[in-house]
C-alpha cells in the first residue's frame, strides 16, 4: 500500500547471503501476490559488506565499539550517540 500510495513501481532490496535469499523469496512472493503490478529488484552487496547486518552495528555501537566505516559517514555521529544511550 505504501508503494501505491508513493507511486513506486519498484521495491529495491539488498541480499548479503544465502540465508538472505530464502528470507526475502519469500517476502517477494508475498509482496508479488498482494501487489503484482510492484516489482522487487535485489541487489547484492559487496563482498566487504556482505557480513554487515542491524544488529551487529547495534551490539558494536552499544558496548561502546567503533562504527566508522559500517554506516554512512553522515549519519555515523548520531546513531553511535543513539546507540551509546542504550
Amino acid at each position: 500500500e505504501f508503494c501505491r500510495k508513493v507511486g513506486a513501481a519498484h521495491i529495491i532490496r539488498g541480499l548479503r547471503a544465502t540465508t538472505d535469499f530464502e528470507y526475502e523469496f519469500q517476502i517477494g512472493a508475498i509482496n508479488r501476490h498482494l501487489a503484482p503490478d510492484i516489482q522487487t529488484v535485489y541487489i547484492m552487496a559487496s563482498p566487504e559488506h556482505s557480513f554487515l547486518s542491524s544488529s551487529a552495528v547495534k551490539e558494536i555501537g552499544t558496548w561502546g565499539g567503533d562504527i566508522t566505516g559500517l554506516v554512512p559517514r553522515c549519519i555515523e555521529k548520531t546513531i553511535a550517540e543513539r546507540l551509546a544511550k542504550r
